[in-house]
């Protein structure tokens, strides 16, 4: 396969090709065979499985304890949990113990509370196909990586796209004609909603059974005697707890088995069955004509069902709205304009996105979507990028200039070609590192998650004491019998048991990072840890990159000095060595040779050294692009005339021979000076830290506001990296560096907090905690203040848990005597202790930043 880079700079496969194959094209590929996997005993396969069975929080299930089981087989590594999607992702090196083909199996017997299903690399999309859907699974084309029934007639198609296209996968003979099924809403918002609709079902068909036990309960002695009326209400009620509420039960035996210890769901069963065992143990003395000190309270089991069940609901309606408001994937269109040719009279198409394909051009009208990120080939117009970049003033595009999916199209009409299909593109990477910062853990999530495996066998021991204590009260104090002093005092303990919950706990962390992720989205701000909205606000020191960080990206060449007559054959060796690295200085000397159209000199072994420069072979001579130290030529005059006019400074040598010095001069960003000022107005320490010599380095010190004795020059990748070190020797610095290079990658790494500035190299941002998705300083502001807010919303969260928890429990214990909780109204408890949760966590979209 061919990679080439097109006019915008994306790599693309097959760019030989201007525009793709018809839409009937059909491949010839064989099936590839699987056979000869078969002979090699052990691999290392990559393997991510969606797991069956999620629950909402730490105290409630199984899915935190799936780490823990996987590394009990020493074939798994590096096992990493996707709370969001619920998918669960390590290393698998396979024996016959655990192997590819058994894994699913294996895992199922180990943890039957979860289902298990692996999931095929590559993108896909669902078919709908003629017979039954088995018969697809083998035998597929070479280029499709998987094939799963999900359904009788509905199979999961998986593809390569830089092998087979996705119009060929559907038109493929293998398939034999199949439908594109309708798109799927995004995985997680398609859950819970699936989730609301069952428990609004079960809600609603809790309260039709409950509704007449609660007329015959309280109006009832007008129309039967006592045990007629009770044998209706023992039925109605043993439906309801056993038929509408047997989930309970599962859910809680499933939970106890996986982790040794009960969950919320075994409160439930606990006070709804003994709530459900009192009133029938009542009902059968009554029938017996020997009736205790209080009468059958069915309608306690059966409130206390309906009530739980519709507390859920409400909790999964709000939650599942705070989703909503903060989907990436909102932003994606689901069709695309396709155009068959360059020519305005060419035909355009309406297709899914789903079935674009590499170097495809799509048409893109006013008042329109970009569809997904490519290079513009034709047409001009004005794009509204805020949705993304959350940058407010339009970007004028024209031809060769990038566009990214999400961004609105304004005036002119654009023809642009495919660079990055629908599921890498911009809103996809972004949608992935936000949902990565929701299933990351912070410290303070660590916190939660402590208290709420201990929240329970908390609450079971004051129960415990709350039975014990009005037992001995209703014998002793109320001169009650036995048995009716145990039946008050079961009441009491039921809505002990009942209106507790930690799901509010195991909520109050995650629910915030969630919104809070999609907020900094919004913002510009990808944080990939939730770790990072936890501390930024913490910040002590700021430390910038110089060039293209504190200064535009765009530097110009303002000095030159050739050693000898300047000649084409040194512009072209400066040009073709220069052209080797994506630092701003490098693309300053490209685009000042550009200028007089020189060709690129053809080197060989061309090497890119961070902190230096690049090194190459031209000839068998050593040809070398980069800062003047490392080439030795510091003290030579043109270097010195450089230093002195405070200029960044790029030199060119071949076999240690000076050829070339250049002086380079970069404008401070707009916003630098503002929110350095704004940095330093909270105490903030401010610091340069650069490659650069150290003219060059003071100057723009002086123009940014910083003082000189926090500037420092000549620093290469592991003086950066060393520096930080030294200032987090003080365990309560928290250091903050934004820069943009490759050889910035170790100091984002080694500092508390990395922020890579929108348009630096992947390998900075690969080591990054933050991403701005524009370059803008004032981002940081942002993330200053976003993390406060998020700091606010958690500690509410905490403090709420903790009050609601004391009074509620005091207050269905019976502790202020005069008020208490009746059981029947105990079931309340889950919505009046999530929902403020919720709404705090919600509340975030509409503060300032």
């Amino acid at each position: 396969m061919i990679l080439a880079k097109d006019p915008c700079g994306f790599v693309l496969p097959n760019p030989s090709t201007e525009y793709s194959s018809s839409l009937d094209t059909i491949s010839t590929a064989q099936a590839p065979t699987t056979a000869s996997f078969d002979n090699h005993e052990f691999r290392l396969l990559h393997i991510t499985l969606k797991v069956g069975f999620r629950v909402c929080c730490a105290g409630c299930g199984p899915l935190n304890k799936l780490p823990g089981l996987l590394k009990t087989f020493q074939e798994v590594s590096s096992v990493q949990i996707h709370h969001k999607s619920s998918q669960v992702e390590f290393y698998l090196k396979e024996s016959s113990v655990l192997n590819e083909k058994n894994l699913v199996e294996v895992l199922g017997r180990r943890a039957p509370q979860c289902t298990f299903e692996k999931i095929a690399f590559g993108p896909g999309f669902e078919l709908i196909v003629d017979g039954d859907a088995s018969g697809y699974t083998t035998g597929y084309p070479n280029g499709v990586t998987g094939v799963v029934k999900i359904g009788k007639n509905s199979i999961l198609v998986n593809y390569e796209p830089t092998v087979i296209g996705a119009r060929t996968v559907l038109s493929h003979p293998f398939f034999r004609n199949p439908i594109l099924a309708p798109r799927s809403p995004p995985l997680q918002i398609s859950k819970e909603k699936s989730k609301l609709r069952k428990l609004v079902l079960v809600s609603v068909l809790s309260a039709v059974f409950t509704t007449p036990v609660l007329v015959l309960a309280y109006t009832g002695e007008h129309i039967y005697n006592e045990v007629r009326r009770g044998a209706i209400e023992l039925a109605l009620a043993t439906v309801v707890q056993f038929g509408i509420g047997g989930f309970f039960y599962k859910t809680a035996y499933k939970d106890f088995r996986s982790t040794g210890k009960p969950g919320m769901d075994m409160l439930v069963v606990l006070s709804t069955t003994t709530a459900y065992i009192c009133s029938v143990s009542a009902y059968i003395s009554l029938a017996l004509a020997h009736p205790f000190y209080l009468k059958p309270f069915f309608e306690v089991s059966t409130l206390l069902v309906t009530l739980i069940m519709a507390g859920k609901a409400i909790s999964a309606f709000a939650h599942q709205k705070a989703l909503d408001s903060i989907s990436m994937e909102s932003l994606q269109p689901s069709l695309a304009n396709l155009t068959t040719g360059p020519e305005p009279s060419n035909e355009v198409l309406p297709i899914d996105v789903r079935l674009l394909e590499y170097n495809d051009v799509f048409v893109i009208r006013p008042n329109e979507t970009i569809i997904t990120d490519g290079c513009v080939i034709s047409g001009e117009s004005e794009i509204d990028e805020s949705m993304v970049t959350g940058e407010s003033a339009l970007v004028h595009k024209t031809e060769n200039s990038k566009v990214i999916a999400g961004s609105v199209n304004h005036s002119g009409i654009l023809k642009v070609r495919v660079s990055r299909l629908v599921h890498e593109n911009t809103i996809k990477t972004i949608g992935d590192m936000v949902d990565e910062a929701k299933s990351s853990k912070s410290k303070i999530q660590d916190t939660a998650d402590l208290v709420a495996r201990h929240f329970v066998p908390v609450i079971f021991t004051i129960t415990l004491a709350v039975f014990t204590i009005w037992s001995i009260v209703g014998v002793l104090v109320h001169k009650k019998s036995p048995a009716d002093a145990c039946f008050i005092a079961a009441s009491y303990a039921i809505s002990t048991l009942v209106v507790s919950c930690p799901c509010a706990i195991g909520l109050a962390v995650p629910m915030v990072v969630a919104i809070a992720g999609g907020v900094g989205a919004k913002h510009s701000l990808i944080l990939k840890t939730s770790q990072t909205m936890e501390i930024a606000r913490k910040t002590t020191h700021v430390i910038f990159d110089k060039t293209g960080t504190l200064t535009e990206e765009k530097v110009s060449v303002v000095f030159e000095d050739y050693s000898k007559d300047k000649s084409e054959h040194i512009a072209s060796i400066i040009h073709a060595t220069s052209a080797v690295s994506v630092h701003p200085t490098s693309s300053a000397m490209v685009a000042h040779f550009n200028e007089g159209k020189v060709d690129c000199a053809p080197l060989e072994a061309a090497t890119f050294i961070p902190g230096k420069g690049v090194e190459a072979k031209l000839d068998g001579e050593v040809v070398r692009v980069g800062n003047p130290y490392w080439l030795g030529v510091e003290a030579s005059p043109a270097v010195l005339e450089a230093l002195r006019r405070n200029l960044s400074i790029c030199c060119i040598s071949k076999n240690d021979q000076l050829l070339a010095t250049f002086g380079l001069q970069g404008r401070l960003r707009k916003d630098a000076l503002q929110t350095i000022k704004e940095l330093q107005r909270r105490s903030i320490s401010v610091s340069i830290i650069s490659g650069d010599n150290e003219p060059a380095v003071q100057a723009l010190a002086l123009q940014a506001g910083i003082p000189s004795q926090n500037t420092h020059s000549l620093c290469n990748p592991s003086g950066k990296r060393d520096y930080i070190s030294e200032l987090q020797k003080d365990k309560s610095n928290v250091v903050l560096f934004c820069g943009d290079g490759t050889n910035d990658a170790i100091a984002l790494a080694q500092a508390n907090i990395g922020v890579h500035m929108s348009g630096g190299t992947e390998v900075a941002q690969d080591a990054a905690d933050v991403v701005l998705m524009r370059p803008s300083l004032a981002s940081i502001i942002s993330l200053i203040d976003l993390s406060k807010a998020f700091h606010r919303r958690v500690l509410f969260n905490f403090i709420w848990c903790f009050v609601y928890n004391i009074f509620a429990v005091m207050l269905a214990a019976g502790a202020f005597l005069v008020f208490r909780i009746p059981p029947q109204y105990a079931g309340l408890g889950e919505a009046v202790s999530v929902l403020p949760v919720i709404f705090v966590a919600v509340s975030l979209r509409w503060a300032e930043f």
